[in-house]
């Protein structure tokens, strides 16, 4: 659960293409909250140490650095945490619901996952409330059946996650960035998601101390499901502070499709994707006519591209992205 050497080099090397912000993947907050093998942690002292050789790594390629901390859930793998996922409710082969003990030491695990941070010299942290993990559990009308004060109405439901980014904004200098990820509306894992409920939930965490949203859309040439005839990042645009800044992500491949978004009022766009095959995306995408590599890639190209063989075997689950 340490950072390792493949996992610095990759990020160095966006670093080192232009990127100017460098988050890491989900790092978990809590044991139990594991997503999968080998990802990285952020829930013990032991770890500031890789986190201050990433952050240093990050700075010295002119890049700022961020740690994206979340818990998975019911999504955390109890082949690798030994434990039975918890979740906001329970199903009979499936999470337990949690207790409030459950709730009430995670919130604390945020604010501890985010103090290490910036006690490793990281720029920041984005909580990942996105993609159906914990926080997006507690969101959803879907999988959130509690009749406690942590579910029912928009407010329960958002509670959890509001109290997150309270702790976590309390824990760290101002300066310290604090932003948050969501998914806006359903798509994939992140079930139960109402684009109205979120624009008031984004409002909150304004409040709350959140200095960006980054909005998880998949498909940012796609408007919203709910209003065909409006993008959900306009949408977000409207209702939020003139200084509270947006980044979206979504298969953002082109400076094309940069420029557009940013048209529509994003202030950064985050790139996943087309960072992994395009390491100096930033860099070569200051020439207009640059046409970044898209899909497939074969896996001697991901690795040429500081892509860890166990990564490339993970990137074989998304349909299209590493040649037979």
């Amino acid at each position: 659960c340490t950072l390792s050497d493949t996992e610095l080099r990759w990020l160095e090397r966006r670093a080192a293409g232009g990127f100017g912000i460098v988050a890491t993947c989900a790092a978990h907050v809590a044991r139990d909250g594991q997503g999968w093998a080998g990802e990285l942690g952020v829930f013990d002292d032991a770890h500031v140490p890789g986190l201050a050789r990433l952050s240093g790594a990050m700075h010295r390629r002119g890049a700022l650095a961020l740690a994206q901390i979340f818990h998975g859930g019911l999504r955390a793998d109890p082949k690798v945490t030994g434990e039975r996922p918890w979740s906001a409710s329970a199903t009979d082969d499936g999470p337990r619901a949690a207790t409030t003990d459950d709730i009430e030491r995670v919130i604390e695990r945020f604010g501890d996952a985010a103090r290490r941070s910036q006690e490793a010299g990281m720029d920041g942290v984005e909580i990942h409330g996105a993609h159906g993990y914990l926080l997006t559990q507690f969101l959803s009308r879907v999988e959130n059946r509690r009749t406690d004060e942590w579910g029912g109405s928009l407010e329960n439901r958002a509670r959890l996650l509001r109290e997150v980014t309270r702790t976590v904004r309390a824990r760290v200098p101002r300066s310290f960035v604090v932003g948050v990820r969501i998914s806006p509306e359903d798509f994939g894992n992140a079930k139960g998601m109402d684009l109205d409920e979120n624009l008031t939930v984004a409002k909150w965490l304004v409040d709350d101390g959140a200095d960006f949203i980054h909005l998880s859309l998949w498909d940012v040439a796609k408007n919203s499901t709910k209003r065909p005839d409006r993008h959900a990042l306009a949408e977000f645009r409207a209702a939020l502070p003139p200084a509270t800044k947006l980044m979206v992500a979504g298969k953002i491949w082109s400076r094309g499709d940069a420029d557009r978004m940013f048209e529509m009022g994003a202030d950064f766009v985050a790139l996943a994707r087309a960072a992994i095959l395009n390491p100096d995306w930033p860099a070569r995408a200051a020439d207009p006519h640059w046409e970044p590599k898209r899909p497939p890639a074969t896996a001697e190209e991901l690795v040429e591209r500081d892509v860890s063989p166990p990564f490339v075997e993970y990137l074989r689950k998304f349909k299209g992205l590493v040649a037979p």
